[in-house]
């Protein structure tokens, strides 16, 4: 049957999207990992966001504005750090930092690029959906028309390279129940 409109939204050049990239037995591995973890309040130039976080490998001081390494990645994250790894087509110590984020119901992420240092984004969404907007970066090309939401499923993977990276802002709205990512970054250094 032809169609005029595409049902899959046009995503921006770099940027992967993975449905049931982990099995149901993988997630709730994951989830027991991240309830033995110690999950902080994330606080973000003074204001303590509605989000629990903890960062394994290299995190960036929002404050200071540096880098540094921190506690090591946990051996129970390895297998899904390999996964990735292979899909991506890298070597899984490519990746410097694994964070992990709790978000509460009704909790957002504004509009925001990640940190300077970092390259290759990998997201892992666990436990309930959330819906994940892109916009350009470049105010000049900022329209009703450039604004990109699609929903993010549970167990899915999205990776953001290149020009989704760096030439694009994105943001997530407030999620409707209890939801955990897990977040892995290269450095752009290798």
């Amino acid at each position: 049957m032809d169609t005029l409109f595409s049902l899959e939204p046009v995503f921006p050049k770099g940027f992967s999207y993975f449905p049931e990239f982990i099995s149901v037995t993988e997630e709730d591995q994951l989830l027991q990992a991240i309830s033995e973890s110690n999950l902080h309040a994330f606080v973000f130039q003074g204001y303590e966001a509605r989000r629990k976080v903890e960062s394994f490998g290299y995190d960036w001081n929002f404050a200071s504005r540096t880098l540094s390494k921190g506690k090591e990645i946990p051996t129970v994250f390895k297998p899904l750090i390999e996964k990735v790894s292979n899909l991506v087509a890298i070597h899984p110590t490519d990746f410097a930092e694994l964070l992990l984020t709790e978000y509460p119901p009704g909790s957002v992420i504004n509009w925001h690029r990640d940190a300077p240092p970092f390259d290759l984004i990998a997201g892992i969404s666990l436990l309930s959906d959330c819906v994940f907007r892109f916009k350009p970066q470049d105010k000049m090309k900022q329209s009703r028309s450039s604004l990109l939401s699609f929903t993010v499923k549970r167990r899915s993977l999205y990776v953001m390279q290149g020009d989704s990276r760096f030439n694009w802002q994105h943001s997530i709205l407030p999620v409707a129940g209890k939801r955990f990512s897990i977040t892995l970054r290269t450095l752009l250094d290798g």
